[in-house]
């Protein structure tokens, strides 16, 4: 095989690495087709790479073989402070003929990253792609999340508790949804997921909730033993998402975006029921599949949503410089 050349990426190598980008979305739908077709055509791979190329501060890198690129990596910053100095390489950008490439474009890569003190790197990457994740894995790289999809088919019920029930949400329950906004973020900061992401407080979900109880595009959904409310799950269509872009967007998809049981009730099976009832109104909703996402060490979540049918289409690997 002939050497790699690696080069910082210009606005010359779009359309050559949005061509390698569809070739790879292609193999990841021979595994995962409910991940939208529209991405193996290169106009809208292409689309897809100059978006992550024209992000602010976006840079990367590109690999070139006898004078062709065979791989490329883009990162960019996101301005939210909880993911530190950051850069994310999100799930357009990057792709190569070969995993091993993708080391040398990282190696490329990251040297202006921590040069410009972004020491916090995130990788949105197929999760099919055996090889491409352990060359990520060979870079100190760790997985941080999971993305999931599901066919919009009615789940097999189990029979609920006799005490337990789900239902729609009213306005009535706007105190007990207000303190569940607060259970997820509180049980990722524990041990062992140890998330950094900012508690809110029960007066600012309580007016969330007021202005956003009746809005017809969510679905918000409650699980209630012996007339207490003890759990809470969201479903809207995936549009409503900010984390699943470009080729982990899959066409016509609802979206699983919150669940959560407050400590004391939870392994009786009501997370399993909330999920339930999403998937079940995803179905009525018209959508194709449902989508979902969790912290890996989120032990409740990572075992819960898989068990509903979710298989992993994309990982989150996350790397800190300097430790």
């Amino acid at each position: 095989m002939s050497p790699v050349e690696i080069r910082p990426f210009e606005a010359g190598d779009l359309t050559a690495c949005g061509a390698l980008l569809a070739q790879r979305h292609r193999r990841h739908r021979l595994t995962q087709p409910l991940l939208s077709p529209r991405f193996e055509t290169p106009e809208t791979a292409v689309a897809e790479v100059t978006a992550a190329f024209k992000a602010p501060d976006a840079s990367g890198a590109v690999a070139i073989r006898a004078g062709v690129p065979v791989g490329f990596v883009l990162g960019a910053p996101k301005t939210s402070p909880l993911w530190g100095p950051n850069i994310w390489v999100e799930a357009a950008g990057q792709a190569a003929t070969d995993a091993e490439t993708m080391r040398d474009l990282y190696a490329a890569a990251a040297t202006r990253w921590v040069d410009e003190g972004r020491t916090a790197h995130y990788v949105v990457v197929p999760a099919d792609d055996q090889e491409l994740v352990r060359a990520w894995f060979r870079l100190g790289f760790g997985q941080q999340h999971a993305h999931a999809v599901r066919p919009a088919t009615k789940l097999a019920t189990k029979p609920l508790a006799q005490d337990l029930t789900v239902r729609r949400a009213t306005r009535a329950d706007i105190p007990d949804l207000a303190r569940l906004d607060l259970e997820l973020p509180t049980h990722q900061g524990l041990s062992p997921t140890f998330s950094a992401g900012r508690i809110g407080t029960v007066e600012e979900s309580l007016a969330d909730w007021a202005d956003d109880i009746d809005k017809p595009e969510y679905a918000t959904f409650v699980a209630v033993r012996d007339g207490t409310v003890i759990g809470s799950a969201i479903g809207c269509a995936l549009e409503k998402s900010s984390s699943h872009l470009g080729p982990a967007r899959p066409d016509n998809a609802g979206f699983l975006g919150y669940a959560a049981v407050f400590p004391p009730a939870r392994g009786a099976g009501a997370g399993r029921a909330l999920g339930t009832a999403v998937v079940d109104w995803a179905v009525d909703s018209g959508f194709d599949c449902v989508v979902t996402d969790w912290r890996v060490t989120n032990l409740l979540s990572s075992r819960t949503w898989p068990r509903l049918g979710f298989t992993e289409t994309f990982l989150r690997l996350h790397r800190t410089i300097g430790y």
